[in-house]
């Protein structure tokens, strides 16, 4: 069954298979101790932590392991705030960053501090000019990833660090999704990363923090990892972690260009077998593995199901699942389609086969979710003589209030009106991108006794 969700969660690489069942024989004893054991293991949290510094670009004395992806930048963030809290308490970052780095803000924000929010474009990225102006007096922190892990745009990280460190603020880099492909380019200041993202095992995060940037952990302490992550370290995990990062960095050159290409396959066939489909994130700066579809008229959770019966496992930022009903901030700040959102993220050692199999059951499976939804089939309906109509989705969820939508389009002549009542937050995203896919004039929005009234006119 091909896994497609690398973007999640790598399948374990086999260099860190190896190399855990090796450092679980020597890598028991605590590294701190004298004796000959933990002598034994400490040279292997060095050598691992060697092995990591070089992968990420910075001396081995800046860089520490934590216990996730998550922790490490939780910690950055708090111990950068808390180094430069004389400066101020306002942070910032892009619209579009991990919801880690989003529940810092929020913590900041709870705790009386500020933060801004700097807005993307169409395909993900951030300007550069737009985030200097956000920068403030008072900015104690700037936050930026290095790579999108929903759509897999690239960051415009090196021009960015520029502009903070002219303006005496440091630069937090999520590179989670990246590290594995290669090192973090520019002047940043501190970085975090996840082993379980390049396919080192679950539990061990990495933090770098540069020299001369201040720094002040938050909370208890202890005389472990410099202070910045306590408790015991994993080494056997660690050990992994920092081979299979080797591991997968030698085989990123190559790998990447053969994923490249079957990325791109999918993103040139995905519009062609599928009707109404966009597809998302910049077609150029972007990761190599990794594309991000939305199809309308479909229901998102369904359509992963259907995909996981077909022998697919995707992943999706969609708003139409059971766990959510708000839409994925990703795809909310891009302002493009949410509703049938699919993530494709491929796996080293991916098959043409198997890319080629999810092709073919693709254009089937949202068929089959589109019919049983109700969704309208092409067709040129001729217009009837009804100025407007008023369709009410009062009630119901992504992506029924599109879908009525399309619906009835074609009973109004063109320059008519359609007015959809919704009190779905995912309308107030999916109407207009749905105008803007079908060449149709969304005319706003306007308040109504229960949710929001959307005025559509017809053009076509």
């Amino acid at each position: 069954m091909p896994y497609f969700d690398a973007a999640s969660s790598a399948p374990l690489h086999p260099v860190a298979r190896q190399a855990l069942h090796a450092s679980l024989d020597e890598g028991w004893a605590d590294p701190a101790r004298l004796y000959r054991e933990g002598r034994r293991a400490a040279m292997l949290l060095d050598a691992a932590r060697e092995t990591a510094a070089e992968a990420v670009g910075c001396r081995p004395d800046e860089l520490v392991f934590t216990s996730s992806g998550t922790r490490a930048v939780h910690s950055a963030v708090a111990g950068a705030l808390s180094g430069r809290r004389r400066v101020g308490r306002h942070l910032v970052l892009s619209a579009v960053e991990h919801s880690s780095v989003l529940h810092s803000a929020a913590a900041l924000e709870a705790a009386g501090g500020s933060f801004t929010e700097v807005p993307v474009d169409r395909s993900g990225s951030v300007d550069p000019s737009a985030y200097a102006r956000a920068l403030r007096p008072d900015t104690a922190l700037a936050c930026l990833q290095s790579a999108n892990h929903e759509v897999g745009t690239e960051q415009p990280v090196a021009e960015t660090a520029e502009l903070c460190a002219d303006a005496g603020v440091p630069l937090l880099v999520d590179a989670a999704q990246s590290l594995g492909w290669g090192p973090v380019p520019g002047r940043w200041s501190l970085l975090a990363a996840s082993a379980h993202k390049w396919g080192g095992p679950a539990g061990v995060g990495l933090l770098a923090v540069r020299k001369g940037v201040r720094f002040a952990p938050r909370g208890p302490v202890d005389e472990r990892e410099s202070g910045r992550a306590a408790g015991f370290e994993n080494i056997p995990a660690i050990v992994a972690a920092a081979a299979s990062l080797r591991a997968v960095r030698a085989e990123a050159e190559a790998e990447g260009v053969r994923l490249r290409a079957l990325v791109d396959r999918i993103r040139a066939s995905v519009a062609d077998l599928v009707p109404d489909v966009e597809v998302v994130g910049d077609p150029v700066r972007r990761l190599p593995h990794l594309v991000t579809f939305s199809c309308l008229y479909v229901d998102g959770e369904t359509l992963l199901h259907e995909l996981d019966r077909a022998g697919f496992s995707v992943s999706s930022g969609s708003s139409c699942t059971s766990s959510t009903l708000t839409p994925s901030h990703v795809l909310k700040a891009m302002g493009v389609l949410t509703e049938g959102n699919v993530r494709v993220s491929l796996p080293p050692g991916t098959t043409e086969e198997e890319v080629g199999g999810f092709l073919g059951v693709l254009p089937g499976v949202v068929a089959e979710v589109r019919e049983r939804l109700g969704a309208p089939v092409p067709a040129a309906p001729s217009p009837a003589p009804r100025a407007s109509l008023v369709v009410d989705a009062l009630g119901r969820r992504c992506p029924v209030p599109v879908i009525e939508l399309a619906k009835v389009i074609g009973e109004v002549p063109v320059g008519g009106t359609v007015t959809v009542l919704s009190d779905d937050e995912a309308a107030r995203l999916d109407i207009p991108a749905w105008c803007a896919m079908r060449e149709q004039e969304y005319v706003g929005e306007e308040p109504a006794d229960h949710g929001s009234a959307y005025v559509v006119r017809r053009l076509l």
